[in-house]
């Protein structure tokens, strides 16, 4: 399994809903992100737009700020883009939905160069065609660092229930491809806000399927979906213990607890380590 702090959790606000911009920030998501696309009615794009310079302006908290835009093939998500390099503050992260083609991703690249160089992308892949075209979409860009499961609209594309053995495919293959590029992996939410057992499921087989972490659709779902996505103290003791191995051995094969472990094991537990100590 691989754990990274950089993208455990994301939680999102609709940029129409200012009051709830600050306990977005400090909710305990690795990034806090303010919507554009589905949670803004096509009446209230423009002032979506307007009221979204604040998220990045505001007091903020310990999460990576980000934004997600409409899709790029259609007029409001040119508009985004347009906005997006006149916010005083740049956000850290922009998440592309329906990306179907290494395109979508070019067009974000190429308009926001000039005035945010510094802005990561996420692709929110989430159709038949966008799971297709994964492995170029994944290396479309140095700048693109994640892929997210669009569970929701992939299903109904497809006609599937959401039940996770229905998208398993989906799931591991996108998994794939951006492992394959290397870069991150997301999740989509649990939709059972209230449901923590169901949520601590599906977080786990997440997990165990490959995936950085998981997007949440309530403040309440941040520590469930933290905890799965980082290493226990039985965990990172184990690390502990291969590193101290391959020290011992010159980084050669050898047994650690009645398993064969080699530099693959080295490594992982190595950065295992540095990062969740």
């Amino acid at each position: 399994m691989k754990f990274s702090r950089y993208c455990r959790s994301l939680l999102s606000t609709p940029a129409t809903a200012v009051s709830r911009y600050t306990p977005c920030h400090r909710s305990g998501a690795d990034i806090a992100m303010v919507d554009l696309e589905d949670s803004v009615p096509p009446e209230r794009k423009e002032e979506a737009r307007r009221l979204a310079a604040r998220f990045f302006t505001g007091p903020g908290g310990p999460a990576r700020p980000a934004i997600r835009i409409n899709t790029v093939g259609e007029p409001d998500g040119l508009r985004d883009l347009l906005a997006l390099r006149q916010y005083p503050v740049k956000p850290a992260l922009v998440l592309i939905p329906k990306a179907e083609s290494p395109r979508d991703i070019e067009i974000v690249e190429h308009a926001l160069a000039p005035t945010c160089p510094d802005t990561e992308f996420f692709a929110v892949v989430e159709s038949p065609r966008g799971l297709a075209n994964a492995p170029a979409i994944a290396a479309a860009s140095p700048r693109l660092r994640a892929m997210v499961f669009g569970s929701a609209d992939y299903s109904f594309a497809i006609g599937a229930s959401l039940s996770w053995e229905a998208l398993a495919y989906a799931r591991a293959s996108l998994v794939n491809s951006a492992r394959a590029a290397g870069i991150e992996v997301m999740d989509s939410p649990y939709f059972g806000a209230l449901d923590t057992d169901g949520l601590r499921r599906e977080a786990a087989a997440a997990r165990d399927f490959g995936f950085s972490g998981k997007a949440a659709v309530h403040p309440r779902q941040i520590s469930v979906i933290n905890e799965a996505f980082s290493p226990g103290p039985a965990l990172l003791d184990q690390a502990r213990k291969v590193v101290a191995a391959g020290r011992e051995t010159g980084r050669g094969v050898t047994m650690v607890d009645g398993v064969m472990v080699g530099v693959p094991f080295f490594e992982a537990s190595q950065q295992l380590i540095e990062e969740f100590g």
